[in-house]
């Protein structure tokens, strides 16, 4: 299944539980879309969200609302029924907003042009933090839980751990040769997996971030812009010749090309909540849906080479005292009068 979108996409994200989709655009726009199996996906909203580009979307609150961050500086909630603007943050960051990300039920965190990660609480309308943590864009993020850490990657070339608990930023990597353009966060926490522009993934132990303990060079020189994690072992990664393809994590093999997009760019990649169905969105400005049963058929990996350790057993540090949210990563206070959203 696919839909025009009519312009170049920069996101898309899945319903939480229902078969809806959006895609944002970079007319401003985001498109949601009710899909099944046996028929066209059915647009339900187009809606002119931002003055500038949108570059990010997901949903929120359960999915009932969805927010959408815009070059313009500025964040939205849309209401997933009606359409209707609930609120928006004119500046939420110095520069443009390259990614957003849920964090819990009730926050989420953005990504901005000037390197800037905040976090921000989607009920109270609040920043809760802020953190310096690249000196380029921020080009994805993944939340870990069990440890209360935020990790980021930028065009700058590092992968950033921001510790919500301590409201710092407490680790950086070394600058690594190739802008990082995703991030995922496999085997069972113990490996931190980013792309590259150079096509190389780099793999970092958790624990030990201050330098890869190895490169995965399979895709070279195509560049992975986006990384979607399967499940412990397997990744999908979507790369700027248009393919998406299964790859094997420790050991590392590229399994098979599962899908494509006739040599366009690959902007963004998801799962729908029951796992039915992967997404993907590319510069040829269309929106495919894929059962993921049949482009999975023959592709699963071995018990033994799934289950083959690494090198490294890194066990995650989870942090098990209270939360502290109250400051920002250079110390400063987070003032509770800065409003997630002002009113409409």
């Amino acid at each position: 299944m696919e839909v025009n979108l009519g312009s170049l996409p920069f996101g898309l994200d899945f319903h939480p539980s229902d078969q809806l989709v959006a895609a944002a655009l970079i007319t401003g726009d985001f498109h949601l879309y009710r899909y099944s199996a046996d028929a066209t996906p059915l647009k339900l909203l187009d809606v002119h969200a931002h003055d500038d580009s949108c570059r990010a979307v997901r949903f929120i609150n359960g999915g009932k609302a969805i927010v959408t961050g815009s070059s313009d500086h500025s964040i939205l909630a849309t209401d997933v029924e009606t359409g209707s603007p609930i609120a928006r943050l004119e500046n939420s960051h110095e520069d443009a907003i390259y990614s957003l990300i849920n964090v819990t039920e009730s926050t989420i965190a953005s990504g901005g042009d000037e390197g800037c990660i905040k976090v921000w609480d989607t009920r109270q309308r609040t920043l809760c933090s802020s953190f310096n943590a690249h000196e380029d864009y921020v080009s994805d993020m993944t939340f870990v839980s069990d440890a209360m850490k935020l990790l980021g990657t930028s065009g700058d070339g590092t992968l950033s751990v921001c510790n919500l608990r301590k409201n710092t930023v407490q680790t950086r990597s070394e600058f690594s040769e190739e802008e990082l353009t995703s991030v995922v966060l496999m085997k069972d926490g113990r490996k931190v997996v980013c792309g590259s522009q150079s096509g190389t993934l780099l793999l970092y132990s958790w624990g030990h971030f201050k330098d890869c303990s190895d490169r995965f060079t399979g895709f070279s020189p195509n560049s992975v812009d986006v990384l979607l994690k399967l499940d412990e072992d397997r990744i999908i990664t979507g790369s700027d010749n248009g393919l998406i393809s299964l790859a094997g994590i420790l050991p590392n093999k590229i399994i098979q090309p599962i899908a494509e997009h006739s040599e366009f760019s690959i902007e963004g990649l998801g799962l729908s909540h029951d796992r039915k169905f992967l997404g993907s969105i590319s510069h040829d400005l269309k929106l495919k849906l894929w059962d993921l049963d049949d482009i999975l058929q023959g592709s699963k990996l071995t018990v033994s080479q799934a289950d083959t350790p690494d090198s490294d057993s890194d066990e995650m540090d989870v942090d098990n005292k209270g939360a502290t949210n109250k400051g920002a990563s250079k110390g400063h206070a987070v003032s509770s009068s800065n409003s997630f959203f002002a009113d409409l």
